[in-house]
């Protein structure tokens, strides 16, 4: 997913490692001390950074900081669920996938910076709203073209809509995390995840017997 605009892919090797040093020093404060509670001073301190270079870096202050590191956990969310995510042709592929995401929102817990992110800049405004599109539109293209794959295999029925069935399964994790974010407990994340599966397996091509 990209997360840098025509500046940032114009910067020096330097210059592009110490603007990642900032995001991911503006990242682990958010998850201490959350978006609203994240000063651009508290960000200066862990990234041993001058106030001129957050400024150089990102001129729109703290806002654009917050975005950049929006797009950064965007990224994550996807890297980490991988390499399976990108190789669903098997029900042991699906497996994988559903418990590597059981597994980053189990060590995530209750702070996700992503979700924090968005809501401090607003669902609604044009630049959190498309960052969420573009996460949720790569999640469920990858996720559709593993139902294709099952179906090319014969493994699940062709007549399944895969891209509604990639929508759901996104919904299913998300609706999972909200509740994660709200109470502190995975449980409602594994059982959407293993009801989809089951589910999905549920549309398994069987052979018939002979002589049916």
């Amino acid at each position: 997913m990209p997360s840098g605009n025509s500046a940032t892919s114009r910067l020096t090797a330097k210059g592009a490692a110490t603007r990642r040093r900032i995001v991911e020093g503006a990242a682990e404060e958010i998850r201490v001390r959350g978006a609203a509670g994240t000063t651009l001073d508290d960000v200066r301190a862990r990234t041993s950074t001058s106030k001129s270079q957050i400024f150089h870096y990102f001129p729109g202050g703290k806002e654009e900081l917050l975005l950049a590191v929006a797009a950064r956990e965007a990224e994550r969310v996807i890297e980490d669920q991988e390499p399976h995510l990108s190789d669903l042709g098997t029900w042991q592929a699906w497996q994988d996938w559903r418990d590597a995401v059981v597994r980053r929102y189990e060590q995530q817990g209750v702070n996700c910076p992503l979700g924090v992110l968005i809501t401090e800049l607003g669902r609604t405004t044009p630049a959190a709203q498309e960052l969420t599109g573009r996460l949720i539109e790569q999640w469920q293209e990858a996720l559709r073209a593993g139902v294709r794959l099952m179906q090319a295999g014969g493994e699940v029925d062709p007549r399944l809509d895969a891209d509604r069935t990639a929508a759901a399964l996104v919904a299913a994790v998300q609706g999972g995390v909200t509740i994660l974010m709200s109470t502190g407990r995975i449980t409602h994340l594994e059982a959407a995840l293993d009801t989809s599966l089951d589910l999905l397996r549920a549309t398994a091509v069987t052979t018939p017997p002979p002589g049916a």
